[in-house]
C-alpha cells in the first residue's frame, strides 16, 4: 500500500527558496497574523532547562495578564500532574524566568505576586536613558516668482539719477526690492550625550545567597526522663496523624527539640497539638515540617520566683519566714545577749 501524500505540502516545499537539506528538519514558516506568541532561542534552546519547564514556560508566556499560575491552576488547565508542574516551576524560578516579587497594596497590604520575565539576564544589563526627540529643521521660505517683464533687482542700494535738462520725461519706473533668498536650513546642533545612570537590577538575582535556617532548641541538660518523654511523643505522630511518619534517625535529631519545649513546662499533649495543627496538605517532608514548627513556635522560658517558705519558732512559737526551721530573729538576739552577759 502506498504512501500518502500530502499535496499542498509538496507544494509548499517546492516553494521554499535553495536547495532543501538531505537529512535533519525542514522548516516551512508561515507568518502568523493572530493569536501568536514571540518565543526567544535562549529560552527555547536553553541547556539547563528540561523540555517540560520550556514546554510550560511557552504555555505561561502565552497567557494574558492576571491568569493565576500557580501549581493547582495549571493543573486544572493542562493535563499533566501537580508534581510535574512543581518540579517545572522550580527549574524557570533557578533560572530566574520565574519570580516572586513583594508589593504593597494602597491599603497597606503586602501581597506576594509571580513574575515571568521572557528574558532574565537582560534585567542585570545596563539601561541606557531614552534622548528627548530632536526638532525638525525649520522649513526654508519661499517667495513668489518674480515676473519675466520686470527688470532684474539691483544688489546695491537704488541712486536717485538726476532730472534731465530739457523737456519733461515721464518718471523712470522705481526698481523693485530684492526677493529676499531662501534661508538655507540650519545644521542640527549636536547634543550633549546623556550620562547613565547607574543600573539597579529591579530584581535580585536567582543566584542570592538565602539567610541560614534557625538552628534546632536544645535543653540544658537532656535528662533520660526528657529523652524518653521525647521520643515517645515524636514516635507516636503517625497514630494521630499518618502524614507525620518519621524515622528512627529523624526522631533521634529532634528529641532535643522536643525535651527544650517539655524543660519549659510544655505538656506533651500540647507540643503534639502545636505540631500537628492546621498542617498543609499534604505533608511532603514531615521531618523538616517538625523541626520547623519547633523552631518557631519555641514557647518562652519560664520564670519561676522562689518563695521562702514559712517556719515556727521554736523559742517563742511565733512565725516567720527562713529556709530552714530554727528560732527566730528575736529569739536568736535575745540567746546572744544573755549568752553575752553569762560571759561577764
Amino acid at each position: 500500500m502506498d504512501t500518502k501524500q500530502n499535496t499542498a505540502l509538496l507544494h509548499a516545499l517546492a516553494e521554499l527558496p535553495g536547495p532543501l537539506p538531505a537529512r535533519g528538519v525542514i522548516h516551512i514558516a508561515i507568518r502568523h497574523t493572530d493569536r501568536f506568541t514571540v518565543v526567544g532561542n535562549d529560552l527555547a534552546q536553553h541547556p539547563g532547562l528540561s523540555t517540560t519547564a520550556v514546554g510550560f514556560a511557552v504555555r505561561i508566556q502565552s497567557l494574558p495578564q492576571g491568569t493565576e499560575i500557580g501549581i493547582k491552576a495549571l493543573a486544572a488547565r493542562f493535563p499533566e500532574g501537580e508534581k510535574l508542574i512543581a518540579a517545572a516551576l522550580r527549574e524557570l524560578e533557578t533560572h530566574g524566568y520565574l519570580q516572586r516579587a513583594r508589593t504593597r497594596l494602597p491599603n497597606g497590604r503586602i501581597v506576594t505576586r509571580t513574575v515571568f520575565c521572557n528574558q532574565p539576564a537582560a534585567l542585570l544589563r545596563p539601561r541606557v536613558a531614552a534622548a528627548p526627540p530632536k526638532q525638525a529643521p525649520a522649513a526654508p521660505q519661499v517667495t513668489a516668482p518674480v515676473p519675466a517683464s520686470a527688470p532684474a533687482p539691483a544688489r546695491g542700494p537704488a541712486l536717485a539719477q538726476a532730472p534731465a535738462r530739457g523737456p519733461a520725461l515721464a518718471p523712470a519706473p522705481k526698481p523693485e526690492r530684492p526677493a529676499p533668498e531662501a534661508s538655507a536650513p540650519e545644521a542640527p546642533v549636536p547634543e550633549a550625550p546623556v550620562p547613565e545612570a547607574p543600573f539597579v537590577p529591579l530584581v535580585p538575582p536567582p543566584t542570592a545567597p538565602k539567610p541560614p535556617r534557625p538552628p534546632l532548641p536544645q535543653p540544658r541538660e537532656l535528662t533520660p526522663e526528657l529523652e524518653r518523654i521525647s521520643t515517645a511523643l515524636l514516635s507516636d505522630l503517625h497514630h494521630h496523624s499518618p502524614e507525620f511518619t518519621l524515622s528512627e534517625e529523624h526522631v533521634h535529631r529532634l528529641v532535643p527539640g522536643v525535651a527544650a519545649w517539655l524543660e519549659r513546662d510544655t505538656h506533651p499533649d500540647t507540643v503534639r497539638h502545636a505540631l500537628t495543627t492546621n498542617a498543609p496538605e499534604p505533608v511532603k517532608y514531615p521531618y523538616q515540617f517538625v523541626k520547623h514548627r519547633l523552631t518557631v513556635l519555641l514557647p518562652p522560658p519560664v520564670h519561676r520566683t522562689t518563695v521562702t517558705p514559712f517556719q515556727t519558732c521554736d523559742g517563742c512559737e511565733r512565725a516567720f519566714r527562713a529556709p530552714t526551721p530554727g528560732p527566730c530573729r528575736g529569739c536568736r538576739t535575745g540567746h546572744a545577749h544573755e549568752v553575752q552577759q553569762a560571759a561577764a
